[in-house]
């Protein structure tokens, strides 16, 4: 099945591997992982004819270079491949599902198809987890790998990266979430990949602060340092420590978070939780003078100058008050009018400028940790008429603008092109990007992580020698993160070396291995609740979900039970804007009802609410309206009890039920209740279309025209309603 590629000898030598066992490859970037699965792929389909493949990605840009991998070096027509990203609507993706052979798919979408049974895994015969480096945590490979063990017949996995983790405990997590059973590892010294690799010179370019900057770099460090003292005093720190990352002050804010929800409410607890939100604010400020420019630290203390006049939080208008910072501030203010900027600009100026002069058709990437960076980078470089700059950041968030998935793509095509010679990117352009003929890849800054630094140094050398530039601002957080990312990569492939030696899995406790699971359960599930976590246990424990749309409750469990599930900031919420109440009233509907609460954090810290009036709507929720109200700590435990109440309905009490199963008590809501149960109306449009015929009997003898009229009744459900009418009863 493979044309137009021949295979290097480590790639044979990892597919042999890869054909026997679940593997975790890893390769630097820009040799060959996705051919090694294109190979595994044809592999496969040639030992299993009648089975489906899949590739995972994690963005759409990732999800479209596979496919033209596959276009290019695979035989199979096109009718054969499937893109699946959230653009497909979820009924095209399962009618495809059943005609195509192989599957290229972002894995938030994949999930979801997976929830709602449109795809059936047990078809697959392999599965390929690229960046497999993200499989931790909650991130969708895991859950879909452990789906796909569980339910494949011919199950076999493949995981790619360039960079698992940069700690035994990181890669073993990566191992066990995707059940890998071998490590392929390859570096650019082992002999047998030394003859493909173009020579990529890594030089590092030192700056030094200009004098002005140093007086800002003082008042900031003050600001700080008064900041750690403060937090000192209330016996909080350590006396004799100095120096404080920003990783050491979020651990400690976690602390006293944690301490907060424990209760302890003391003055020195509170204060201290506001000094460091400070501090954190003022040590931005320092990575941004000493890191960045003079325009992005303006426009990151001005804006803390606007929140104070608007914003009640403690932590920003102290941190305006303060003497130091307003020296900082009136200091950046004069910079920033007599327009001198971060000699880091100056240099990648110089840099960029000698690129393009030395030969018209180079191509340069600069990569910047910060969006308002990238902005200046562009204008300045675009100074120069021969360079032609352009921005690539990822999609919109909050209030900044952004780049869709399809203009990534288009911009990555006009840039291979050579329809403009600089691409300026932020993280988005770290990952898996096959972008040929780069000459010169520029840091703007080091970054402390070894994957994204591998990553980086990946988009450059490829196809040619390739040059890597990082710049370094002396005496600045920029030395410690250059040399955090180095002895990183190091302990990386030595714990790489370490895990294959032995490789002893850690295998972790699922939730199944406490409780039976049993696949005649059935629960239905509001669509609100996809992302909660607890469908997915479920799922894990057997039970089959149904999606849909329930006016009342989250989890209808029998024809008699309905859960509403809230998590702890939800539940307050709920009491303020006064839904709980109506939602109460609407459980009782329901013989039986419970209220979860779900969440580890102190319920009566949540909101600026009275103690008293949370105890007065617990009561009223239990004495008055008789709904339990249980806490459950996280999902685990929520999807458990659920679980157990639906085995005990369904198994023991009703073996069938229907989503229409709640008690209908005036005729209103009788005439509802049976429309709802019509095709594509459910609760919502079933008082529409009783409001525009006036009743059932109308509504039944109404034409596909007429029903049209209603507005959401659209071809399909109007002909649906008059199939279900007028069919014949077989």
């Amino acid at each position: 099945m493979i044309k137009n590629f021949r295979p290097r000898l480590y790639q044979e030598t990892i597919l042999s591997t890869c054909v026997e066992k679940n593997t975790l490859v890893v390769l630097p970037t820009g040799l060959g992982k996705t051919q090694v699965f294109l190979m595994l792929a044809a592999q496969r389909l040639k030992e299993f004819p009648d089975s489906k493949i899949m590739l995972l990605g994690p963005t759409r840009p990732l999800i479209e270079q596979y496919f033209r991998v596959f276009q290019k070096n695979f035989s199979l027509p096109e009718k054969d491949y499937a893109i699946f990203t959230g653009q497909v609507s979820p009924e095209k993706r399962q009618k495809l599902a059943k005609e195509v052979k192989i599957i290229f798919s972002t894995p938030q979408g994949m999930e979801n198809d997976i929830i709602t049974n449109k795809i059936d895994l047990a078809q697959f015969s392999l599965i390929g987890f690229d960046e497999a480096h993200r499989a931790t945590g909650e991130y969708s490979y895991v859950w879909i790998a452990q789906q796909y063990m569980k339910l494949a017949r011919l199950g076999r996995i493949i995981a790619l990266t360039a960079s698992p983790g940069s700690n035994a405990e990181k890669i073993d997590e990566v191992c066990n979430n995707l059940h890998i059973d071998e490590i392929e590892v390859r570096t650019e010294d082992d002999p047998d990949v030394k003859p493909y690799i173009h020579e990529t010179k890594i030089n590092w370019l030192y700056v030094e602060l200009p004098e002005v900057f140093l007086e800002i770099k003082k008042y900031l460090d003050n600001c700080f340092k008064s900041k750690i003292d403060e937090i000192k005093t209330f016996g909080i720190l350590d006396i004799r420590q100095n120096d404080f990352s920003k990783r050491e002050l979020l651990s400690l804010q976690g602390e006293l978070q944690a301490r907060l929800v424990r209760g302890e409410r003391d003055f020195e607890v509170l204060r201290s939780v506001s000094v460091i939100a400070e501090a954190m604010k003022v040590s931005h400020a320092l990575e941004l003078l000493e890191t960045q420019s003079i325009s992005s630290l303006n426009e990151y203390l001005e804006g803390l100058v606007v929140k104070a006049r608007s914003t009640r939080v403690k932590a920003v208008q102290n941190l305006i008050r303060d003497i130091n910072f307003r020296s900082a501030l009136v200091k950046a203010r004069t910079l920033k009018e007599m327009r001198i900027e971060h000699p880091k600009l100056i240099e990648l100026k110089r840099i960029v400028d000698e690129e393009i002069s030395r030969h018209d058709d180079a191509k340069v990437i600069v990569f910047s940790q910060y969006r308002d960076s990238i902005t200046k980078i562009v204008e300045e470089l675009n100074k120069n008429p021969k360079v032609k700059a352009r921005m690539f950041v990822g999609q919109a968030k909050k209030k900044e603008s952004g780049m869709s998935q399809k203009k990534q793509i288009e911009m990555i095509k006009e840039f291979e092109k050579g329809n403009f010679n600089v691409i300026c990117m932020t993280s988005v352009g770290e990952e898996g990007l096959d972008i040929p003929s780069v000459d010169t890849v520029v840091f703007y800054e080091p970054v402390p992580s070894a994957i994204r630094t591998i990553q980086r140094k990946g988009r450059t050398g490829r196809h040619a020698e390739g040059r890597v530039l990082v710049l370094v601002a002396k005496k600045t957080r920029d030395e410690m993160y250059r040399w955090s990312a180095y002895h990183k990569e190091k302990r990386m492939y030595e714990a790489i070396k370490n895990i294959k030696g032995k490789f002893n899995l850690r295998k972790t406790k699922k939730l199944s291995e406490y409780i039976k699971p049993d696949e005649d359960i059935m629960v239905y599930a509001d669509y609100r609740e996809k992302g909660s976590g607890i469908i997915k246990k479920l799922i894990e424990l057997g039970a089959k979900i149904k999606l849909d749309t329930l006016e009342i409750g989250d989890y209808l469990i029998s024809s008699r039970v309905i859960v509403e599930h809230k998590t702890v900031p939800d539940f307050v919420d709920s009491i303020i804007d006064k839904r709980l109440l109506t939602q109460a009233k609407e459980l009782k509907k329901y013989e039986s009802s419970v209220i979860i609460i779900e969440g580890e954090q102190d319920i009566f810290t949540q909101r600026n609410i009275h103690p008293n009036v949370i105890y007065g709507m617990l009561s009223a929720l239990i004495i008055d309206y008789k709904i339990p109200v249980i806490y459950t700590r996280n999902t685990d435990e929520s999807a458990g009890l659920l679980y157990m109440i639906a085995k005990r309905e369904q198994l023991e009490r009703d073996s069938s039920f229907t989503q229409h199963s709640t008690k209908p008590l005036t005729l209103k809501e009788q005439q509802e209740y049976i429309v709802s149960a019509f095709p594509g109306v459910g609760p919502i449009l079933s008082k529409p279309l009783l409001k525009e015929f006036g009743s059932i009997k109308n509504i039944v003898n109404a034409e596909i025209s007429d029903l049209k009229k209603v507005k959401l009744i659209g071809d399909k459900k109007a002909e649906k309603i008059k199939e279900i009418v007028d069919g014949e009863y077989r």
